[in-house]
């Protein structure tokens, strides 16, 4: 009589079915939350990958660059956005490592054996006095199945899917916030490169008016209306602004340098900034508003909220290890001695776990989970706080620099028109060289001062944009009409 195997097909087909509705229900009911890089970046480069790039193909000749152009280049080269974008892969990788605990496993291993037993080897000779023969077969096997494997519930697995999750949220806003990482690092050395550069302009002009205090110092000594420590002295003054445009054209090709490392130049590539240090006054913005703007938009702060979700689905897979789980097991094929004599064969099974004693393992999980929560709702609560920080220090530098630029423009005339007269006083034989060097330290001072505050005036626009998490969008606007 041939059995009937509709039902149990059926049977198979309604279980397979189940397994797949359950992986969904695992794959939808996973929390929305946001990420951000787990560790952010201070505003200094220091060792940071963020101060490192993959450098891109040289281009021929002098290569003009703008602030908005080293920016594009960044955050296309940076090593830090490029080791972030590779965390989000990994990342990827890791959820789907938790998500195949609850995906149907599928596998076929048909095979075909023939085997001979030796029977004598096994301690079998006789039989209530039968003698029996050494050897037994051959004996032919043959077996080809399809199995099938699924998790139908296991909460732990249901909750370390879901904490993966998270983490993929997480890897993808450290990503935006990497992003705005190289806006402020690309930011700070492009400032400080024009910076340098309009030492080098100050450096030189006072190299030429140092020497034309030297040439009208020697003329009057040698006429013998100066005595020849006037002629000394304006001579060390010359000597003393040729060391320092040395020095300042030095600083600038090593700065030069490190914007190349950051934005992913390759090695020699010549290049030139096209910009000059702007002044643009800075539309104010309140503590309230600019405070609810960051915590609404930093990526970091976003990627802790998530890490505290990672930590909380973490806990309740910890503790689902008390909890018991169902599985389903089938295999459908054809078997036997030959496959020409082969048969239809299953298995179908369904099997229900109930952990009773583990060795205090799921308590260890449950006290570890606990502490990792903790750590990320203290984590979460630093940054709040240092946001605030980062707003308003930002705001008040902002505000001290734009004051600073405004006075040391002033001076910048103050002084200029001192010298002036120092130099006609020095001319008309009223004074000696004295007054006039010191007039010239007044506006070196003074021409430096006015290029320390308006990089402070810069820098700390770009330091507001990274506080309020909207870098690469706000830096563009602010340096817009250069």
């Amino acid at each position: 009589m041939r059995l009937d195997y509709r039902p149990i097909r059926a049977f198979l087909l309604a279980g397979i079915l189940f397994c797949v509705a359950a992986t969904t229900l695992a794959q939808t009911e996973t929390t929305p939350g946001a990420s951000s890089p787990g560790q952010p970046i201070s505003g200094t480069l220091g060792v940071s990958p963020f101060a490192g790039s993959v450098p891109a193909k040289p281009v021929p000749g002098v290569m003009p660059l703008s602030l908005q152009e080293a920016i594009d280049r960044g955050l296309k080269q940076n090593l830090g956005l490029l080791l972030s974008n590779a965390d989000i892969r990994s990342a990827r990788g890791q959820r789907w490592d938790q998500l195949s605990a609850l995906l149907p496993h599928v596998a076929a291993a048909p095979y075909v054996a023939e085997s001979k037993i030796n029977l004598a080897e096994l301690g079998i000779s006789s039989l209530d006095g039968l003698t029996i023969p050494a050897s037994a077969g051959p004996f032919s096997y043959f077996d080809a199945r399809v199995s099938v494997t699924q998790s139908l519930f296991d909460w732990k697995s249901i909750n370390a899917t879901r904490a993966a999750g998270q983490s993929l949220k997480s890897a993808e806003y450290s990503y935006k916030d990497a992003r705005d990482l190289v806006v402020l690092a690309v930011g700070y050395t492009y400032l400080q490169g024009i910076a340098d550069a309009a030492r080098i302009e100050t450096a030189e002009a006072q190299v030429k008016t140092a020497q034309a205090l030297y040439d009208q110092a020697s003329d009057q000594v040698t006429a013998g209306t100066s005595p020849d420590i006037d002629g000394l002295r304006a001579k060390v003054e010359l000597q003393t602004r040729q060391q320092q445009l040395i020095q300042a054209k030095n600083n600038f090709a090593i700065q030069k340098l490190t914007v190349a490392r950051v934005i992913g130049l390759a090695p020699g590539q010549e290049f030139e900034f096209t910009d000059k240090s702007p002044y643009q006054p800075f539309d104010g913005i309140t503590v309230e508003e600019a405070l609810n703007r960051a915590y609404a938009s930093r990526s970091d702060y976003q990627a802790t909220l998530s890490e505290v979700r990672v930590a909380e689905f973490s806990r309740k897979a910890a503790v689902a290890g008390y909890l018991p789980s169902l599985s389903f097991n089938a295999d459908y094929g054809a078997g036997g001695a030959h496959p020409s004599t082969a048969t239809e064969v299953f298995d179908v099974r369904g099997t229900l776990s109930i952990p009773i004693f583990q060795g205090g393992s799921v308590h260890g999980d449950i006290l570890q989970a606990d502490a990792r929560l903790q750590q990320s709702r203290e984590r979460q609560e630093n940054l709040r706080a240092q946001i605030d920080s980062d707003v308003r220090t930002a705001l008040l530098n902002l505000e001290s620099a734009a004051e600073q630029v405004k006075v040391a423009r002033s001076n910048i005339d103050l002084a200029d028109e001192t010298l002036a007269q120092s130099r006609d006083r020095f001319s008309a034989g009223v004074t000696d060289t004295v007054e006039v060097v010191q007039s010239q330290e007044l506006v070196a001072s003074a021409h430096e001062q006015y290029i320390s505050s308006l990089y402070s005036f810069n820098l700390a626009k770009i330091s507001l944009a990274r506080a309020l998490g909207m870098a690469e969008k706000s830096v563009r606007e602010y340096f817009k009409d250069r």
